[in-house]
């Protein structure tokens, strides 16, 4: 009778300190938010890998996978190739909140009309005008965009609050030599459109610091590997078209993602 009393007082502790332990076991830490907006040089257009049948052309091999899985950010994958400033005010900036972490933000070269610009100037010079397409690029980048970039960062401040977010920029795309049989970039269109896409960096990393935003400026990064370099980091002219002229799968991983991870921290 006392064995039997003696393992009845046992079970009734046990029952009441069984559940006080499992309340005290220490909750497994949700993984940081990290949302990824942007365009095609954010999508992974360019890797010939995509995670959806969209034509968004999301990859797993482009930078904000490639951060998220070294960092153990949990990614909301919202860049969509195409993207403009408009698109992703319209279609990508529901995923943020209160309790999104980390943000970056790639945009800006579509509605600078990056592929009619480049569609014009690789033509032969005679059935071509490079220099005013540029022009027009140009005058958009001074005058239109820095006030659509304004709008936008201020509305990822607002709905992301406590995010750190990064601006990526673009890299310049040539090296001064045109290797491909069916383009015409001339060296000296080739300079105008490098220094291009350095007009747009340098509107899109104002109205970064403006919004206290970080910048990632692939520029140095890429030096060494634009399009005809060995190796080459960007694709020249590509089948199907539209994988031409964007990162490709060394570019994401050896450019752009280390350019990235440094700074969303």
């Amino acid at each position: 009778m006392l064995v039997r009393r003696l393992a009845l007082a046992l079970a009734a502790v046990a029952a009441v300190v069984a559940p006080a332990l499992v309340s005290v076991a220490p909750a497994q830490a949700a993984a940081p938010s990290y949302v990824a907006l942007g365009d095609s040089y954010a999508s992974g257009l360019g890797t010939r890998s995509y995670v959806d049948g969209s034509s968004c052309k999301r990859s797993n091999l482009a930078y904000p996978r490639l951060v998220a899985n070294q960092r153990g950010y949990a990614l909301s994958f919202k860049a969509c190739a195409g993207a403009t400033v408009g698109t992703v005010t319209s279609s990508q900036l529901s995923a943020l909140s209160s309790s999104t972490r980390y943000v970056t933000i790639s945009v800006g070269g579509n509605d600078a009309g990056f592929t009619s610009v480049l569609t014009e100037c690789a033509q032969p010079g005679w059935a071509s005008d490079c220099d005013a397409a540029v022009d027009r690029a140009n005058s958009f980048i001074n005058n239109t965009l820095p006030g659509r970039l304004a709008t936008l960062y201020s509305a990822i401040r607002s709905r992301a609050p406590q995010a750190k977010v990064v601006v990526v920029g673009y890299p310049r795309l040539f090296m001064g030599e045109d290797c491909n049989a069916l383009t015409w970039f001339s060296p000296a269109e080739q300079a105008r459109l490098n220094a291009t896409a350095n007009l747009l960096n340098s509107k899109l990393s104002s109205a970064a610091s403006a919004r206290s935003f970080s910048f990632a400026n692939p520029t140095s990064r890429f030096v060494g590997h634009a399009v005809c370099d060995s190796p080459e980091w960007l694709n020249g002219l590509s089948n199907p078209i539209d994988e031409s002229y964007h990162p490709n799968r060394a570019g994401h991983a050896s450019g752009l993602a280390p350019l990235v991870s440094g700074l969303l921290r």
